[in-house]
């Protein structure tokens, strides 16, 4: 048996004491859409799941939500392993999420939609035209956007009051955080409800305005950006610029490891949004950090950018292409 935030879930919730404006939120969103079942939607199928909602998984390439179902199968092990999660509430959280192919089958009684697609404007547009088209009047539409406007986006809609961010961080079942993102015509009901919404998932809203990167990407990329233009002016190694920032500002992971983590891509995708935002030369994206995207080079998902990476493997090896240590005898 499907089980809603109606059932149990809600209801241990209850006993641990819960607001007003929660239960409210529970009355309104029943059946959440996660559009893409890549590393972000998979992440955010699994913790709406296992927060007791019905969840419709929905992507074009029904082999790749397979691939999703699995992956969320294995995060929900090592909660189990952890003593977070009991092999039955496991089995329950599996069973709230079908697939579909169709969009229009998988938002026809959707409460709220999160896309979490490929961070491409143009595609988000596409599909949030589509969503505005085939979703019900009630349904809020969210998107897992890092740094694309979100005032752009609920344009193209006619329900731009009704159009938020909610910036999952990755590995979203891990990660506390959610940025929420309202946009210029976003409805303060609306805003209310997601952050309810999040606090429910067991996670922090932090609510931002929509200016480009938001907060997360406006501090956090020109930070990589810098440490990828100090390797490519000579001023250190990979290994020591990542080693400084992680025992000198006590970052867990330095930011050529992070970028790395993240995607090239989608840091250089990211810097140049700033820097068309903003206007300002300071947001250009390094041209290190181009010519390694431009050449195939994107980190984690490609298997090398500042580091090689093996599946399977911890080790943290520096690139060959970065190993040069002129300063040794």
């Amino acid at each position: 048996m499907i089980q809603t935030p109606e059932s149990p879930v809600k209801l241990e919730h209850e006993q641990a004491g819960i607001n007003e404006n929660t239960k409210k939120m529970l009355q309104q969103v029943k059946t959440v859409t996660v559009i893409g079942s890549g590393t972000m939607g998979n992440g955010i199928c699994h913790v709406f799941a296992q927060s007791g909602f019905k969840v419709h998984m929905m992507d074009i390439n029904q082999a790749a939500m397979d691939k999703a179902i699995v992956t969320i199968g294995k995060n929900m092990d090592r909660q189990v392993t952890k003593g977070t999660l009991t092999e039955a509430t496991k089995a329950e959280a599996l069973a709230h999420i079908a697939t579909y192919t169709s969009l229009e089958e998988a938002v026809k009684d959707a409460d709220l939609v999160v896309e979490a697609a490929t961070e491409n404007i143009d595609l988000k547009i596409k599909i949030f035209t589509d969503l505005d088209a085939l979703c019900p009047e009630r349904t809020i539409l969210a998107t897992n956007t890092s740094s694309i406007s979100i005032t752009r986006i609920a344009s193209h809609t006619k329900r731009p009051g009704k159009v938020i961010g909610m910036h999952f961080m990755n590995p979203v079942p891990v990660m506390k955080l959610v940025e929420i993102i309202n946009g210029y015509a976003t409805d303060t009901a609306v805003t209310q409800l997601v952050y309810d919404l999040t606090g429910y998932l067991g996670k922090v809203p932090c609510v931002v305005n929509d200016y480009p990167g938001f907060i997360s990407n406006r501090i956090l990329m020109p930070l990589i950006n810098e440490a990828i233009l100090a390797l490519q002016e000579g001023v250190a190694g990979v290994e020591e610029i990542d080693t400084i920032m992680k025992l000198g500002m006590a970052h867990p992971m330095g930011p050529l490891q992070l970028a790395d983590f993240i995607g090239l891509d989608t840091c250089y995708s990211i810097m140049n949004v700033l820097h068309m935002g903003f206007g300002n030369q300071k947001y250009a994206p390094a041209t290190l950090l181009a010519n390694m995207v431009q050449a195939g080079f994107y980190g984690v998902k490609s298997g090398e950018g500042f580091y090689v990476h093996t599946p399977g493997s911890k080790d943290l090896i520096v690139s060959k292409r970065f190993q040069n240590k002129q300063w040794k005898l």
